[in-house]
């Protein structure tokens, strides 16, 4: 592991936000409910796509943009950080609130549920706005495109686990009842995540090329 990346930091920053209720996870969650694994494992294959493609654009633009200027890296921590307190800030709301999470069900064959997951996490821009944050919280302006390549893999792979994860967990009807039970223990724990990763982004020193 490159000695300059913080890829313990990353990769939680990534399980919190990746674990956490969203779009891409009630869809899993609901299609996995509805019509089992054999449906929520293409879906997730997608979303995972999806992600993959989000995680590399944000590697290769943003050491652009820090290659070419510096003062960017400064401006996309603060954003970065900005994000991140608010994702903070939804998951607190959601573990204090006693409401049903609502789940997304999504039909339709391998291909087009593929498709669907792909397409539902492209044009999320919230993707975009997490990897930009996730970046800049443990890549430093010297990172070598091995370094780069070595954070895409990991989160790459860390996504794929949690996703396809979610599609069997849900496919099992006990185990929903489990999660959704200890939904707000959970949601508790993202905030706290997402608020510590916040202030780490906030407070970090900045290591010149």
């Amino acid at each position: 592991m490159p000695v300059d990346v913080n890829l313990p930091l990353i990769l939680l920053a990534a399980l919190v936000a990746v674990a956490s209720p969203g779009p891409a996870t009630l869809a899993i969650a609901g299609t996995s409910m509805a019509s089992g694994r054999a449906a929520g494992l293409p879906l997730a294959l997608g979303i995972t796509t999806g992600s993959l493609i989000w995680s590399i654009s944000a590697a290769l633009g943003l050491g652009a943009l820090m290659l070419a200027h510096a003062w960017v890296f400064e401006v996309i921590r603060y954003f970065g950080a900005a994000y991140l307190m608010y994702l903070a800030y939804k998951s607190a709301r959601s573990a204090l609130s006693h409401k049903d999470i609502a789940l997304k069900p999504v039909a339709g064959s391998a291909p087009r549920l593929f498709t669907k997951g792909l397409l539902l996490h492209l044009t999320n821009p919230k993707a975009i706005l997490f990897f930009g944050a996730l970046y800049s919280l443990g890549v430093p302006l010297s990172a070598s495109p091995a370094d780069l390549a070595i954070v895409i893999f990991a989160v790459g792979l860390q996504s794929a686990i949690i996703f396809h994860g979610y599609a069997l967990l849900f496919s099992s009807h006990t185990m929903t009842r489990s999660y959704l039970r200890l939904r707000r223990g959970f949601e508790t724990t993202f905030a706290l995540g997402f608020g510590a990763a916040s202030l780490k982004v906030l407070t970090a020193r900045i290591q010149a090329p």
